[in-house]
């Protein structure tokens, strides 16, 4: 058995911080400071706290380990760090970058689970990039922590096949799930002695960049396909969205439709409605089909009810009005 510190925030790294907590000893979850949430903006603590806190109550982690939540990883939090004596670092998606001063703190050095196949897809939006990018496959990648993000050497890898219908929601939750095992894996590995790893080809790195509320706007004059493949990228967040009549317009689910559609149609223009697969709309490139649609300051409709409340809907053409209230 290990002495793991581990770090992490979001709800997508409970699975393994509870994974670990079941073979190993936390010794201290470092996660980020409760930050505003709600229409309070009263601070909440970060999914991964109050899991934490609940396996303390349940058992799992011993009573008075501590939860650290540092705004920034400096001497004072090295130290904290130092005086619990961990063997190993355990990161999914903590939120900053580890110095080597940090890093230098575990003799058995430090491990994060990244959800793409490294070196595809480095960087702070992994599975928004791989959707966005239509791939066939993406995966799992537990790796050594190097100085350089997402370039140490792999420990395991899983694939996962890509069939077009995930979201980012969906996707992150799987990658969640199946990385889980595959970082107790890991850590057993270096429990019994030296690890084997294989150094990553830097020339096959490409890079996912932070999204941004204004990439969600769709761009009507490319393919349907791109335009399905961005709606599912962006969902929850930031979301996809279009215009109309000044009004801004989220689609939270579409689909590619089988029709050719009218070729001299404006990418935009609604086209009608098909009663079984949604609202159809011209795109640069084929019709899209929207299922879900949501005016910005009303609730989430399918597509019947969103027409029984919106009138004149398929005499509209998305995104050539102007952009006021984004």
């Amino acid at each position: 058995m290990l002495n793991v510190l581990f770090a992490g925030s979001p709800e997508c790294a409970v699975p393994s911080l509870e994974a670990i907590a079941r073979r190993h000893r936390i010794v201290a979850v470092l996660t980020n400071p409760p930050a505003p949430a709600g229409r309070s903006g009263q601070p909440v603590a970060t999914p991964v706290a109050l899991a934490a806190e609940r396996l303390i109550a349940e058992g799992l982690i011993e009573a008075g380990t501590p939860i650290l939540t540092p705004s920034k990883i400096n001497d004072e939090a090295r130290a904290a760090i130092a005086a619990l004596t961990p063997d190993i670092m355990a990161c999914f998606a903590y939120g900053k970058i580890f110095g080597p001063k940090t890093l230098a703190l575990f003799p058995l050095g430090a491990i994060n689970l990244h959800p793409s196949l490294l070196p595809r897809w480095r960087g702070c939006a992994p599975v928004p990039a791989a959707i966005l990018a239509r791939d066939a496959e993406t995966g799992i990648t537990i790796q050594k922590m190097a100085l350089e993000m997402d370039a140490g050497d792999v420990i395991i890898q899983k694939k996962i096949a890509l069939d077009g219908t995930e979201t980012s929601e969906t996707l992150l939750d799987r990658a969640a799930r199946e990385g889980a095992p595959l970082i107790v894996e890991a850590i057993d590995r270096y429990e019994k002695g030296p690890v084997e790893a294989t150094a990553q080809n830097g020339e096959n790195a490409t890079y996912s960049a932070m999204l941004r509320k204004e990439d969600g706007e769709i761009d009507w004059n490319a393919t349907a396909a791109d335009i399905d493949a961005k709606i599912r990228a962006y969902s929850p967040w930031p979301g996809a969205f279009t215009s109309s009549g000044g009004n801004v317009l989220l689609v939270h689910k579409a689909h590619v439709h089988a029709t050719d559609g009218t070729p001299d149609a404006t990418p935009g223009k609604v086209l009608g409605v098909d009663k079984k697969a949604g609202i159809l709309v011209q795109t640069g490139s084929g019709v899209l089909a929207l299922e879900i649609l949501q005016w910005r300051t009303k609730k989430a409709l399918d597509f019947k009810s969103f027409l029984n409340g919106t009138r004149n809907f398929p005499d509209l053409i998305l995104g050539q009005n102007d952009t006021e209230g984004k």
